[in-house]
C-alpha cells in the first residue's frame, strides 16, 4: 500500500535522513582515524564508506537548499 504524505511531512523525513547520514559519517570518520595506523584495509573500507556518505549529505543538502551550494563553490 502507498502512504500519501504532504510537504511538511517529507521535509520532515528529509531532514531526519541527513541528520542520520550526518552521524553515520562522523562515525566512519572517527573509525577511518582509529583504524588507520593497526588495520590499513579495514581504515580504506571505513574511508570509502565516508565518501558515500558525504554524496548522501550533499544530495540531501542540495534537495534542502537548492542552489546554495553552487554559490560556495
Amino acid at each position: 500500500m502507498t502512504e500519501v504524505v504532504d510537504s511538511d511531512e517529507l521535509l520532515r523525513r528529509i531532514q531526519r535522513a541527513r541528520g542520520c547520514a550526518r552521524d553515520e559519517e562522523r562515525r566512519w570518520r572517527a573509525r577511518q582515524v582509529d583504524l588507520g595506523p593497526t588495520d590499513p584495509e579495514a581504515a580504506q573500507e571505513a574511508a570509502v564508506r565516508v565518501l558515500a556518505y558525504e554524496t548522501v549529505l550533499r544530495v540531501l543538502d542540495e534537495i534542502l537548499t537548492p542552489g546554495r551550494h553552487d554559490a560556495e563553490g
